[in-house]
């Protein structure tokens, strides 16, 4: 039987180039595409590290996959080959409580692919027509990978029902962060301020749309947000996209009245917070997890115009190089905004990619 490469973590912290089976169409997984470009999320270098509560091992990762239909079965419908598309990344029950009231992406018996199912980190998939969304003509394959990213900000934003009269807080603008920045900016809120711990990560926040910039490691943070906002009422809307042990404190005790907490994160080292840091402010910790079929939406707005995706990548690699890519990752250089691993055999190189 014919083979294919695919990068597989096998334990938490053993990464593997492995061998497997040729995937072939059926009745269900009715297409097959050829994967020309998988990005590297936080989350996967969670299952990596081994704190990504919701992997399950050996896994082939990778969940935000681009790639060219090459087959199609009769009753597939919605591409055809040679269509360039982006695969859906969560599969869900359709039955259950979640399901039932239009919320799959927490479905009871969720299955991701990259984190439960084996996902984008190889050179073919068999998946459902369904779970397919073509890509913008002009996209390239490597800037097509940050759609997956743009529809977990999406997300996020409609879980924190922003207004114009909310003040956003942002923290982190690493991958997420800079994603979430671009999809915030079209509420029009009254404030956007987005927080890091590198200068150049700010900066570029700030000529993106960012109208406040704070750097914790360099002034006091609670001080500044009182200054920032509003006659010192703090953010109305805090979003996560650091995730650290004690992010969801800080953002707790940073926010104003009334406000809402999201939370994104998957680590499961506890962090200190009190009832009365809710409770006394009335606030709403909302959880957002994935995305509820927000690719059209997000694949409208690159169309549109309102979301620029391009050269928005840092590094590219080979993925048959995935350790090095990975080790990269891990110096947390503060020019890595995005890695992308290409599974077409690039000579291997992180390079940046502008």
């Amino acid at each position: 039987m014919e083979k294919i490469k695919a990068v597989q973590i096998v334990k938490p912290g053993e990464l593997k180039i492995v061998e497997m089976d040729m995937p072939h169409i059926d009745e269900t997984n009715n297409v097959l595409v050829k994967i020309k470009a998988s990005g590297l999320c936080g989350s996967d270098a969670g299952i990596y590290h081994g704190t990504n509560a919701a992997a399950t091992y050996p896994r082939v990762i990778g969940h935000e996959i681009v790639g060219e239909v090459v087959e199609t079965g009769p009753s597939a419908k919605k591409v055809k080959v040679g269509d360039r598309v982006i695969i859906d990344q969560v599969t869900a029950c359709g039955h259950c409580y979640a399901c039932r009231h239009g919320r799959p992406n927490v479905c009871q018996h969720l299955q991701v692919r990259g984190v439960h199912i084996d996902g984008g980190y190889r050179e073919y998939m068999a998946v459902p027509d369904k779970d397919c969304y073509l890509l913008p003509d002009n996209l390239r394959y490597v800037d097509a990978v940050l759609i997956e990213p743009t529809t977990i900000a999406c997300q996020a934003c409609s879980r924190a029902q922003i207004a114009e009269d909310d003040e956003v807080l942002i923290n982190g603008q690493g991958a997420l962060g800079t994603r979430m920045l671009s999809i915030v900016k079209l509420y029009h809120p009254k404030k956007i301020i987005v927080s890091d711990i590198f200068d150049e990560k700010l900066e570029y926040a700030l000529q993106n749309g960012a109208d406040v910039a704070i750097n914790p490691k360099k002034e006091n943070f609670f001080e500044k947000i009182k200054d920032v906002t509003t006659d010192g009422y703090g953010p109305t809307v805090s979003i996560d996209c650091a995730c650290t042990k004690d992010s969801l404190g800080t953002l707790i005790q940073a926010s104003g009245n009334a406000g809402r907490v999201i939370t994104m994160g998957f680590t499961t080292t506890p962090t200190e917070v009190t009832n009365f840091g809710i409770t006394a402010k009335e606030l709403d910790i909302r959880g957002s997890r994935l995305q509820n079929r927000k690719f059209q939406q997000v694949i409208d707005l690159i169309n549109e115009g309102k979301v620029d995706l391009d050269h928005k990548i840092s590094h590219v690699c080979d993925f048959r190089e995935a350790q090095s890519g990975f080790d990269f990752n891990d110096t947390h250089d503060p020019s890595i905004r995005k890695i992308v691993f290409t599974m077409e055999g690039e000579p291997y190189k992180v390079r940046k990619d502008q």
